[in-house]
């Protein structure tokens, strides 16, 4: 674990807290992390960790996972009124017009150019 303390010229010096504990391993390989540990690394029942060999050493790890149950949905996001225009639009979007497949770049081309073009934009006037 890693203290923060008061260090020169307003950085924080960190200090390594090592806490040396002997633990038994189970015949399942289950072990038991001492109570002192867990709070002191903050981990609290049902949290997840990770385990990885390094070298000789088992590294154990917390790990932060997001229950993404606890975030707004799309559905949460709009009122009744907003989803029925959603709604609707797509139902509307998913008739079409649809335009190809096309099979070449050429294609393409040729298509729009027989296209009507729409209202040219306005010119845009030079600032001075």
């Amino acid at each position: 674990m890693l203290a923060a303390g008061a260090g020169i010229s307003g950085f924080r010096k960190l200090t390594l807290i090592v806490m040396n504990n002997l633990v038994k391993v189970q015949n399942k390989g289950q072990m038991t992390i001492p109570s002192r540990v867990r709070s002191a690394v903050g981990l609290s029942d049902g949290d997840l960790v990770e385990v990885k060999a390094v070298g000789k050493k088992i590294v154990i790890t917390p790990q932060l996972v997001i229950d993404r149950t606890k975030f707004p949905t799309a559905a949460d996001e709009y009122t009744p009124e907003q989803r029925r225009v959603i709604n609707a639009r797509l139902a509307e979007a998913e008739k079409g017009p649809y335009y190809g497949p096309f099979k070449s770049g050429a294609e393409v081309a040729a298509f729009l150019k027989k296209q009507p073009r729409s209202a040219k934009p306005a010119k845009l006037r030079k600032s001075r």
